[in-house]
């Protein structure tokens, strides 16, 4: 199936059905302060980490991976590379269970530290002051596995109807590895029932997930 007709056919029923909500200009508002205000506190901490990875394991310091957004609109979404160079034409064809089986062993020293610190994922920020991702919200997905998972879930289009986010349900709440349907329980409910309060929670819930693994030796999913 070709991405371009399954993109254009979600991305109508996306918008057409996508009822606006008043919350959503006030969780664009802090989408706009919190990444702000995170970018400029972040900007040395970004400088030495963008020093380590090249220094460590070479260029290029930042990995830039298409990514399907709001309304099927495709844009360029950017981590620092915590993965060793051409890492990505290796695992390609895997997620779920196979692409976390094998990504360990393409994680770099520094790689390591930053997932578990999630400070790879800073320059997404820019991508939230950009519009193409707020900071709370479904995770973004390849456009392949957006194709295979709609084949699989045809509900999985209703992801469109927000950004992508930094962080979301499935994030805060899982315990364990969850299933691609259970990740998508959690980004339904929050697309159903998002607010000030729910999202402001989730950051909340975020950070201190953050320090727990930075400081308590845990680790995160690779989604």
């Amino acid at each position: 199936m070709n991405y371009g007709s399954l993109a254009e056919r979600y991305a109508r029923l996306a918008f057409e059905r996508h009822a606006s909500r008043r919350v959503d200009v006030a969780l664009r508002g802090l989408d706009l302060a919190i990444a702000g205000v995170s970018l400029l506190v972040l900007a040395p901490v970004a400088a030495i980490i963008a020093a380590l990875v090249a220094t460590t394991s070479g260029r290029p310091v930042l990995y830039c991976g298409e990514r399907v957004g709001r309304y099927g609109r495709l844009f360029t979404m950017r981590k620092f590379r915590t993965l060793r160079p051409d890492a990505e034409q290796r695992l390609g064809p895997f997620y779920g269970a196979a692409l976390d089986a094998r990504t360990p062993s393409e994680v770099t020293r520094i790689g390591r530290w930053l997932r578990a610190s999630q400070l790879d994922e800073v320059p997404q920020l820019w991508n939230v002051l950009a519009g193409d991702m707020s900071i709370v919200g479904p995770r973004p997905i390849r456009p392949r596995f957006f194709e295979e998972l709609c084949e699989e879930m045809p509900q999985y289009w209703q992801r469109l109807v927000v950004r992508p986010g930094l962080t979301g349900f499935a994030q805060t709440r899982m315990g364990r590895e969850p299933s691609w349907s259970e990740k998508l329980a959690h980004d339904l409910e929050w697309i159903a029932d998002r607010s000030v309060g729910l999202y402001l929670r989730i950051v909340g819930a975020t950070a201190w997930r953050v320090v727990r693994q930075t400081f308590g030796g845990g680790r995160r999913s690779h989604a």
